[in-house]
Formats: structure tokens, sequence, C-alpha cells
């Protein structure tokens, strides 16, 4: 199965799609294909890409050095990304090349956030069981677009996707696939100050990893990753049994 989808003039806008059960989703499914039938879109299901969680990092590397705006596309979980994205954030975002020293590939590109929440939005209120207004969240999206010299656009979040009807969800698809398609010619970009400069002293970088090192850090990764990939495959079988709707 083709997970990887592009249209002509692609190198403009890749879209990172990651949500861990597609089948059971309600309003990320009708993103990824609303995306997919833009023209000048690259998209890619991380979790069809890589279902062994072994992310091909020379690749995405290359897609991200083509792109000028990167599309995080994904459902909010225990606040944060989907386990396999953070692991993608982990892996190509690699020191020396997408900041630190000599680290300047994504300088001056965008990052662009669009979510789904399972809870609606006045569950993130202070008098609510989130506790928290939804910014409160963000800086960590924030930042990591922050150090490696990219602008973090404003986030298209859509609340209460188990409980949102049909229309509002098909209005809300529309909107993405309008911003994606009109891109760069947003009118809010031009009020949006310029990326921040966040220089890393080579004084906080630990020492490289000898060989051995390197050796065993790469058999904890493989065991992990075969690891993670079975309970993925043990939670779609569950899944399957028990399906449910899900942002």
């Amino acid at each position: 199965m083709t997970t990887t989808t592009s249209t002509a003039g692609a190198d403009g806008i890749y879209v990172l799609a990651a949500h861990p059960h597609w089948r059971d989703s309600r309003v990320n499914r009708q993103l990824l294909a609303a995306a997919r039938a833009v023209p000048g879109v690259q998209v890619n299901d991380l979790y069809g890409s890589y279902p062994d969680f072994s992310i091909d990092v020379e690749a995405e590397q290359a897609r991200l050095a083509k792109a000028r705006l990167l599309v995080l596309l994904h459902p909010i979980q225990w606040y944060s990304a989907p386990p396999l994205q953070k692991l993608w954030f982990d892996d190509v975002l690699s020191y020396g090349w997408a900041y630190g020293r000599g680290g300047t590939a994504l300088q001056g590109k965008d990052c662009w956030l669009v979510a789904t929440t399972g809870g609606p939005d006045a569950s993130y209120h202070p008098q609510s069981y989130n506790r928290y207004f939804f910014d409160a969240f963000l800086p960590p999206y924030e930042q990591t677009a922050a150090l490696c010299g990219m602008r973090f656009l404003p986030p298209l979040v859509f609340h209460g996707a188990r409980s949102a009807s049909d229309a509002e969800v098909a209005a809300h698809v529309d909107v993405f696939a309008q911003r994606l398609g009109s891109y760069p010619q947003w009118p809010e970009l031009e009020e949006l100050d310029a990326c921040v400069a966040c220089p890393v002293p080579e004084t906080d970088r630990p020492a490289e990893l000898d060989d051995a090192d390197k050796a065993a850090s790469a058999a904890f990764y493989s065991a992990t990753a075969r690891g993670l990939a079975s309970m993925s495959a043990a939670n779609e079988e569950n899944n399957n049994n028990n399906e449910k709707g899900t942002a």
C-alpha cells in the first residue's frame, strides 16, 4: 500500500499525518483524504509508512529540505502528539541538521499544527476537567519549531471530534483544504514575527558516542521498536473487535 502520496509541485507542502488507528478516526481520516486531493501537497501517513517504528531519516530529511511548509496533522493524545510523531521529532530533527552548529536545513520554513481533540473546547478551561486553556499545551510545538528556525503558524484545532455534527466536521475539512490550497497567500502571515533565533552552545552538547556505545544504542532501539510494533499490532486487533469513533 502506498502511504506517501504527492501531486504536481508537491515540494511546497509536506503533511505528516499521524493517527495510530485510522479506521477508528472520524475527523483526521477526512483531513488526510482532503490533503491528498490538494495539488502541490505531499502527504505521508506515518503509521502506514513506518509500522515497525523504524523511520527512514534520510528520506524524511530530504522531503523536509524541499518543503516550505511542514504540516503536523494528528489527534492530541494525552496532551501531546501520538508516539510515532514524537519519535519522528526525535530521529529526524537531529543536531547538526535541524538545529545547533551547522543545523540550518529548516531555517525560514513554516510549521503548522492541525490537530483534533476528543474533548470540547469548554473542557480546556481552569474550571473544567482538562484544567488549562488549550494554548497551555502548545509550547513544546512552538519551541520545537523555534529551535529549528521555523515559524510556528497559528494552529488549526478542531475540538470535540467525538461529538461534533457531520456538518461541523465537513466545514472544518473544507477550511483545511482551502488553507492548504491557498498557502502561502494567508493574510495573517504578514503580521507574524520572524523566526526566533535559538542558538545552542556547543558546551551544552554531550561528547559523541564511541562505536561500542552506538552499537548498544542501536540494539536497544531495535528491540524497543519491535516491542512497539507488536503492541501496535495487538491494539489494532483489539480495535478490530471493538470499533468505536475517535478523533
